[in-house]
């Protein structure tokens, strides 16, 4: 059984969130808490992303095409956990868990040349207790788990025809935690896990310029949303093991406001989404021999029908995910893949502003390899 759990934990980190709600590339969970004693892991991600549209009546350009904006990355994970004892135990983890590069191209169309680059880097201390048996429910143990997060902020943008508007930022740390409860019964593969993760707020200092010289020094809030996830998995038999997840971001309060920008343009923000996002995610894995398993899934996220912003056009997904690990004694190796149909899309200069472009039938392709470490 456990060489199946490996397998359905292993398809989550590789490609979990990298084209979920907001600019989300990872749903930043904490299955490695729940290996079993010393374990080390790496992984990286790579998106290939096709996001393309089409000016609008009501836009400067008329009838012209986008081409892709979207550009190609490559994010990276780490994580080791170790008991302390027979009570405690506790994780470091490294993760990139949201992220954009949106490059449009020079062309005729009304953001040509226009770009942004966010970045942010997370560093998490997870730190776990398991309550003792005499507390055990349905015959399964409890847990609890939480500790800080270090987060590190990178962001740029530029926006040429918009009077040459560019702004820079200063790189800045910031902290938030985590907190959640797990019941597990391990003999079965059974487990539900429910984590919180706080909002954390960033006021970067920022410089913003226009082409006519005028430059503006001041602060700019970023903050990534709060968000709550439940990720559950149970044996249907020995060698098959269903999991899944629910995962709620609260992107619906989120905005980028530089204060040159909005107010040069009649008050809009830089970035926006529309609503909250719910995601679902349901998989099998199975294993085919004593050193290796397959895994496959299914998430979606609906689309909210509202509109959205030049710099995130997409609304909801369809993806499938495959993959497989092979086990060589303490060493596994993972390969995972995964194609998404990206939800259409209707961008707006501003909330409630008109409608200026039309994104449709855009996909993105990803792939994910990762290591882990058996340390006992």
């Amino acid at each position: 059984m456990n060489k199946i759990i490996t397998s359905a934990i292993m398809v989550i980190a590789l490609s979990a969130g990298a084209h979920a709600g907001g600019f989300e590339r990872s749903d930043q969970s904490v299955a490695v808490l729940f290996k079993e004693g010393r374990y080390l892991e790496f992984a990286v991600r790579a998106g290939f992303p096709e996001v393309d549209g089409v000016a609008t009546a009501t836009s400067p350009t008329p009838g012209v095409e986008s081409g892709n904006i979207a550009e190609n990355f490559v994010d990276f994970y780490a994580a080791f956990k170790f008991d302390i004892n027979e009570r405690f135990s506790a994780a470091i983890v490294y993760d990139e868990p949201f992220a954009t590069d949106i490059a449009y191209p020079t062309s005729g169309y009304f953001l040509s040349g226009a770009n942004a680059e966010l970045k942010i880097r997370e560093l998490a201390g997870v730190l776990q207790y398991n309550l003792p048996s005499s507390m055990a429910v349905f015959g399964g143990g409890l847990s609890v788990y939480g500790g800080p997060r270090l987060s590190y902020t990178i962001a740029n943008a530029e926006i040429p025809t918009s009077n040459g508007y560019s702004i820079d930022t200063d790189n800045q740390f910031g902290f938030g935690f985590l907190g959640g409860v797990a019941w597990e019964r391990p003999e079965l593969g059974m487990r539900v896990a429910l984590t919180y993760n706080s909002e954390i707020k960033n006021d970067l200092d920022s410089t913003e310029t226009l082409a006519n010289g005028t430059v503006v020094n001041g602060e700019t809030a970023l903050d990534t949303p709060q968000s709550l996830t439940l990720e559950f998995q149970t044996g249907l038999n020995p060698k098959t093991l269903l999991f899944g997840s629910v995962r709620w971001v609260e992107w619906g309060d989120f905005t980028i406001k530089p204060p040159l920008f909005s107010s040069a343009a009649g008050n809009p923000p830089l970035a926006f989404f529309p609503d909250d996002t719910i995601t679902y995610r349901l998989g099998l894995g199975r294993r085919l021999t004593e050193d290796f398993s397959i895994f496959g899934d299914v998430s979606y996220e609906p689309e909210s029908g509202g509109q959205t912003g030049n710099l995130t056009p997409r609304d909801g997904f369809l993806s499938f995910g495959v993959g497989g690990t092979y086990d060589f004694e303490k060493v596994s190796v993972t390969l995972g893949a995964r194609y998404a149909l990206l939800g259409d899309a209707d961008t707006v200069p501003a909330p409630g502003g008109p409608n200026v472009a039309q994104f449709r039938d855009n996909s993105a392709f990803f792939v994910g390899a990762r290591l882990g470490f058996d340390l006992n």
